[in-house]
């Protein structure tokens, strides 16, 4: 549990469970679940979710009350009552009131996200991709991540996803541009976070090799010409030189 103050700065009750369930040394099923809440407006947050092993299983769509699977082939083979997420976080927010209301509000350290940028797939100009932006190792779960492409904001197509659990009990967030590559496009992708005085960013932009200029397209032909020539020519040579050799063997004997 951690208690934060200020004017920007949420309050907070992070429950996790470890050990759900049947598990089985070295694997770990988690249920993680958190809510938090701002002062001065009044604004919160929480989500709820199980993990294998740090990556999502499922997470419940609080508004609609509904799981929603990392993968859909999940979904038949097991499934969840959304409505026990429901309970878990009325039973969150009020204990977090109970806490704050013992507290002494002291500011818990913040913890600045590492952030990685890169594609999903080998790059190839003119081919659809996915460029992956991947913000790593945070606290508390406030981020907002924000794509740029050659300096204009980009949010087209873009998917964010949800706040997974770490180990360490610290976060991680990931958001996907698709995008077709372009020689000479620079993409960017910042995240803020309370953690940070400034927008963490990560540049990408296409490693292609350049195309062969007019005159190296010419050299290399001339090049080619050559060596075919030279080719030519010592395959000429060889053939006469065996020619004369088998003429040279029918010559008749001395009498």
């Amino acid at each position: 549990m951690a208690v934060l103050s200020g004017a920007a700065v949420p309050l907070l009750l992070l429950g996790v469970l470890g050990g759900v369930g049947a598990v089985l040394k070295p694997h770990v099923l988690l249920q993680a679940e958190f809510y938090q809440r701002s002062e001065g407006p009044d604004k919160a947050w929480a989500q709820f979710g199980f993990h294998f092993d740090a990556d999502e299983l499922f997470h419940v769509e609080l508004d609609a009350a509904q799981a929603v699977w990392r993968l859909p082939e999940f979904g038949r083979f097991a499934s969840f009552e959304a409505q026990g997420a429901l309970q878990n976080m009325a039973v969150g927010k009020q204990n977090l009131e109970v806490m704050i209301s013992n507290s002494n509000r002291s500011q818990q350290d913040f913890v600045t996200p590492e952030l990685a940028l890169f594609p999903a797939e080998a790059v190839s100009l003119e081919e659809p991709n996915v460029l992956i932006c991947y913000a790593d190792r945070f606290w508390p779960p406030v981020a907002t991540m924000e794509w740029r492409r050659n300096g204009a904001v980009v949010s087209e197509g873009v998917y964010d996803s949800v706040y997974y659990g770490r180990p360490d009990l610290l976060l991680r967030k990931f958001s996907y541009l698709p995008f077709v590559p372009q020689r000479g496009d620079v993409y960017s992708c910042a995240v803020r976070h309370w953690g940070a005085e400034g927008p963490v960013q990560r540049m990408w932009e296409p490693e292609v090799p350049e195309p062969p200029s007019e005159s190296s397209a010419t050299l290399w032909c001339a090049v080619g010409l050559a060596v075919g020539i030279a080719g030519i020519a010592a395959g000429t040579a060889l053939i006469l030189r065996a020619v004369r050799r088998n003429a040279a063997n029918r010559q008749p004997g001395l009498l």
